[in-house]
């Protein structure tokens, strides 16, 4: 079974909304997930967190805070995945698609509300996300 391991980061701007890009292969169904990414071989998984964002969005971000490690299996794919979740902030960059993968087909500020009806990549993820929201901006 092979083994994926990437960071995932969490970007929220004023409004509440979060950083989020929409995604997929040319032949599959696009859906929104929060950036994400596979770590390159001897990267750390904070700097996997700060170039995946900057590649799929345009922004350049700082880690803030580990949230939360979430492993796995896709035992459909034979995969197993460890995804490390970083609160980021942007300190620079702008809204820009510059994807190597060209995996990325829209970046948009979701809010709650998009969240609840979003079609999204990890679906397990739609509730971390939203009391993510509500704890920031409680």
């Amino acid at each position: 079974m092979l083994k994926w391991e990437g960071s995932t980061a969490v970007c929220l701007n004023v409004h509440g909304e979060v950083l989020m890009v929409l995604q997929g292969k040319p032949e599959e169904s696009k859906t929104w997930s929060v950036p994400t990414g596979g770590r390159d071989t001897g990267e750390s998984f904070e700097a996997c967190c700060v170039r995946e964002v900057e590649e799929e969005t345009g922004y350049k971000v700082d880690i803030v805070d580990k949230i939360k490690i979430k492993t796995g299996t896709y035992e459909e794919l034979q995969v197993t995945y460890e995804a490390h979740y970083f609160a980021v902030k942007v300190v620079g960059g702008e809204r820009k698609i510059q994807d190597p993968d060209q995996l990325i087909y829209d970046i948009a500020w979701k809010s709650i509300n998009d969240l609840v009806e979003l079609e999204l990549t990890f679906p397990e993820d739609r509730c971390f996300l939203i009391d993510f929201i509500k704890n920031i901006s409680a």
